[in-house]
């Protein structure tokens, strides 16, 4: 039987994803384990670190239950990971290959708070930093971890016109979420394919038969 050994193309998407993930995992620890919740460090007028936690999905969103995300999230992760490795299988683009490896490392990335920071932190409050306990004496039950944020850019602020209807007079900030390592990455992975993907997105197919067709990427062999 024949083997199939990892090609130029898988080894990268592995190592971007691992790669990803350790940076994600770094900065996280690092603010989880150094900052009081709801600290802030001002790098520059328009950038600060700013260290939240949340329940729900990317830039703090919360609108479907906490053990149904995480379970959403597995499922999305698994399926993603499928389909990443039948498009390096089948020599897709490089761009397409990358892309996909951005969107998988960064919902893994949140999937592992969701998963273990419940069991191996303490919580983190105004006034106590969380530190490392050992799993299963954390803050919070299996699957029900909150994920780490902390990138807030806050471009520019001002006062809405007294004149503006419903919002008047309010103070407004461009671009309040605070938000993560992995939740960049998922966005530019998306964001990127919308722009230069487009092809593939309209061919999606999880069979494994389409998966096993003729190589069509940049690699493709030619007579």
């Amino acid at each position: 039987m024949a083997r199939h050994f990892p090609s130029a193309k898988g080894w990268v998407a592995l190592i971007a994803v691992v790669l990803i993930l350790v940076v994600d995992q770094i900065i996280k620890v690092e603010v989880k384990t150094s900052m009081y919740l709801h600290e802030s460090i001002r790098v520059t007028d328009w950038f600060y670190i700013t260290f939240v936690e949340n329940n729900g999905m990317a830039y703090g969103m919360t609108f479907i239950n906490k053990l149904v995300l995480t379970f959403f999230r597995m499922a999305a992760i698994a399926v993603i990971a499928v389909y990443l490795y039948r498009q390096v299988r089948k020599n897709a683009r490089w761009v397409y290959v990358v892309c996909l490896a951005l969107v998988l490392a960064g919902a893994a990335g949140n999937l592992i708070d969701c998963i273990a920071y419940g069991q191996v932190f303490t919580a983190s409050t105004s006034d106590t930093i969380a530190h490392f306990v050992p799993w299963g004496q954390g803050y919070e039950e299996i699957f029900r971890g909150r994920v780490v944020d902390m990138l807030y850019f806050p471009l520019f602020e001002t006062d809405l016109p007294q004149w503006l209807p419903i919002w008047g007079g309010e103070h407004y900030i461009f671009f309040s979420p605070v938000f993560n390592f992995a939740d960049s990455c998922i966005t530019s992975g998306v964001i990127a394919l919308l722009l230069f993907c487009r092809k593939e997105l309209a061919t999606i197919s999880f069979s494994k038969d389409a998966a096993d067709k003729q190589p069509e990427g940049d690699d493709a062999p030619t007579e």
